[in-house]
Order: C-alpha cells, then sequence, then structure tokens
C-alpha cells in the first residue's frame, strides 16, 4: 500500500481565553504522529475539545504549526505551500452548505474554485463542473440551481464537489454528515464510499458518530487534551479499546444502540 499522507512530530501551540476575567490558557497539540494509505479511511475520534478540528486546520493550511512535518505523497510540504496544500489536501466541514453563497448558482460557486486555482479555460471549467456534478450525484442542470432549490443532502453534496473538482489526494471531513437525517446520511455516506474507491483518496473523517467511523473506516485514533492517545485498525480498537477514554466512547455509542433499539421494540 502506497503512504498518501505522513505526519511526523506536528506541534501547534494555541491560545485559549475562557473569559474576559481570566488568563489565556495554552492548548497544545501534539506531537502528532500518523500514516494514512492511498484509498484507505482515517477516522478521528475523541471527546469535544480534544483537539480533532484543530488538527483538520492545520493538516489543510488554516494554522501554522509550530514544529513538524506533513509529507503528501512522498514529498514534504512547506508550510508557505498554500496553493499545493489548498488544491492536493481539500476540507469538508459540518456545515459546509452555510459556505454556498445564496446569491449565485452552484456553476458559480464551482466555476470560482477552478478560477483561482487552475489555468482552465472558460470551456474546460464548464466541462470539468458538469463532470464533478455528475461524480457526486448531481445533475448537469444542478449547475444553474441556486443554493434555496436545493435539499440539505444536494448542498452537501455540492460541497462535496468543491472539494473534488481540484482533484485533490486527500480529502478532510469534520463531521461532514452531522446536520443530514439518517437516510440522506446514509446516501451520503455510500456515496463517498464508492467515490474512494473510484479515485483512490485517502480519507481523513473526523467524527464522533462511532456507527458511522466503524462503517467507512480503515483505521482509528483516538485523540484527548491535544494528544493521540491509541490508535489502530477499526475492529481491533472497537474490540479491544487499551486505554479508558477510548472505552467510555465506545460504551457511550453502544448505550445509545441499545437504547435506539428499545425504543423500536
Amino acid at each position: 500500500m502506497t503512504v498518501m499522507l505522513l505526519v511526523k512530530d506536528l506541534i501547534y501551540r494555541h491560545q485559549v481565553k475562557r473569559t474576559l476575567f481570566t488568563k489565556p490558557e495554552c492548548f497544545e497539540l501534539g506531537p502528532i504522529n500518523f500514516e494514512v494509505y492511498r484509498g484507505q479511511t482515517l477516522a478521528v475520534i475523541g471527546h469535544n475539545g480534544s483537539g480533532k478540528t484543530l488538527l483538520a486546520k492545520a493538516l489543510v493550511g488554516g494554522v501554522t504549526p509550530q514544529q513538524g512535518e506533513i509529507i503528501l505523497d512522498g514529498e514534504s510540504l512547506a508550510q508557505n505551500e498554500r496553493q499545493t496544500r489548498n488544491q492536493d489536501i481539500r476540507l469538508i466541514l459540518q456545515h459546509s452548505k452555510n459556505a454556498l453563497n445564496p446569491a449565485v448558482t452552484i456553476g458559480s460557486i464551482l466555476n470560482q474554485t477552478l478560477v483561482l486555482n487552475t489555468s482552465l479555460d472558460e470551456k474546460d471549467r464548464y466541462a470539468k463542473i458538469e463532470q464533478t456534478l455528475v461524480k457526486v450525484g448531481l445533475l448537469r442542470e444542478h449547475y444553474f440551481f441556486y443554493k434555496h432549490m436545493l435539499s440539505d443532502g444536494q448542498q452537501q453534496r455540492v460541497a462535496l464537489a468543491r472539494a473534488l473538482i481540484l482533484d485533490p489526494k486527500v480529502i478532510v471531513a469534520d463531521e461532514p454528515f452531522a446536520a443530514l437525517d439518517p437516510s440522506v446520511r446514509s446516501q451520503t455516506v455510500n456515496l463517498i464510499l464508492d467515490i474512494q474507491q473510484d479515485l483512490g483518496l485517502a480519507f481523513i473523517y473526523i467524527s464522533q458518530n462511532l456507527g458511522i467511523v466503524r462503517h467507512i473506516s480503515d483505521s482509528v485514533m483516538v485523540m484527548d487534551k491535544g494528544k493521540i492517545i491509541e490508535s489502530g485498525a477499526t475492529n481491533e480498537v472497537f474490540c479491544h479499546p487499551s486505554k479508558e477514554v477510548t472505552e467510555k466512547l465506545i460504551s457511550s455509542h453502544f448505550n445509545l444502540v441499545d437504547k435506539h433499539f428499545e425504543q423500536l421494540g
């Protein structure tokens, strides 16, 4: 298997001010070490405030780590290589649909991404947008739609299209399904798995939904207070957790599942 993304000794220190009258506290992320293989998914789980989203921002260049190295497809990324980072490592956020401008068409939104990041001419940009819309399960006609004309699931597919349109090597998805209802969520998860298989993408999936994590991930990384406390193959971590935090996360998930089936019964 080919290592698509390798993170070595990544450290980011972040000043957090809890209230107006307290001194800032230093939250330290790291040192973070992990690797993701081509065509596979690494899930990152942990309680709120464990550093998951901060890690996502560090990977896509949203914040600049003080130490460490990010190696993408065998090449080290310098912190100032923002253009390469923007194209090869793409981010999907939990509320990506809120970033869709309601005043312009979906085609215009995707076209702007291509204008800013590629040298394609207008004809090639149009063809690329149509191709990407179809790839995420939308119609070519959705090029002319506005945000309010799309369902929540379709809006999330547009967010996925915006991430895929630059042909990235890695997708970082931070709770991308949290706002979707269960049926739409299942469809979107299966769509992403199909796209991953077709394109050989590496996914880093950040979530607290352990049901989806177990379904789509090849490996799991557990974070707590900015540190990786446990990692391994998904089934191994779920069946034989070695840390108390991991045990609590998994127990909470199965308790919710049990309650759900009790209500159905």
